[in-house]
C-alpha cells in the first residue's frame, strides 16, 4: 500500500509541477530575471507550496506513524552551518542557470527530454561526488580517532 501511495503522490507532484509551469526551464528563469521580463507567477505556486508544506510538517511533527502507520523520519537538524548555506548556494546557481531542480528535471526527464536527462545526469555525478568525499572524511576521522 505504500509503494503504491509514493506513486500516486510522485504522479500527483509532476502533475501539478507540469501545470505550474514548473518543468518549463524558460517559465522557471523568466521568473528568476527580476531585472529583465520578470514573470511573478510562479511566486505563488512557491507561497502555496510553502502553505501546505507547513501545514503538513506541523500535523507531521505531532505524529509518531504516518497514516498509513509508517514511521515518520522529519529532519532532527535546526542549525544552520556552512555546508547548509554551501549546499543552498551550490542549488541556487544551478537553478538560475539551468531553471530546472531536481523534482522538475525527473518529470522532464519522463517527458524525453534532453535537457531532463542531462541535469538528471550531472545531479547524480554531484551526489557520487558528494557521496565519495563524505566517506574520505570519514574514513580521514576514524585514521585520526575523531568522532563525527
Amino acid at each position: 500500500m505504500a509503494n503504491i501511495t509514493a506513486l500516486l503522490a510522485g504522479l500527483i507532484f509532476g502533475l501539478g509541477l507540469i501545470l505550474a509551469g514548473m518543468a518549463n526551464p524558460a517559465k522557471v528563469l523568466a521568473f528568476l530575471d527580476i531585472t529583465g521580463s520578470w514573470d511573478p507567477s510562479l511566486a505563488l505556486v512557491m507561497g502555496g507550496a510553502i502553505a501546505v508544506g507547513s501545514i503538513a510538517f506541523a500535523v507531521a511533527g505531532r505524529r509518531s506513524r504516518s497514516y498509513l502507520g509508517l514511521p515518520m523520519h522529519l529532519p532532527a537538524a535546526r542549525m544552520i552551518d556552512k555546508r547548509l548555506v554551501l549546499g543552498s548556494l551550490v542549488f541556487g546557481i544551478g537553478w538560475g542557470m539551468a531553471g530546472i531542480c531536481p523534482g522538475p528535471a525527473l518529470v522532464l526527464l519522463g517527458a524525453g527530454s534532453s535537457e531532463g536527462a542531462v541535469f538528471v545526469a550531472a545531479m547524480l555525478l554531484g551526489m557520487g561526488i558528494f557521496e565519495i568525499l563524505e566517506r574520505s572524511k570519514s574514513v580521514d576521522r576514524s585514521k585520526t580517532g575523531q568522532h563525527v
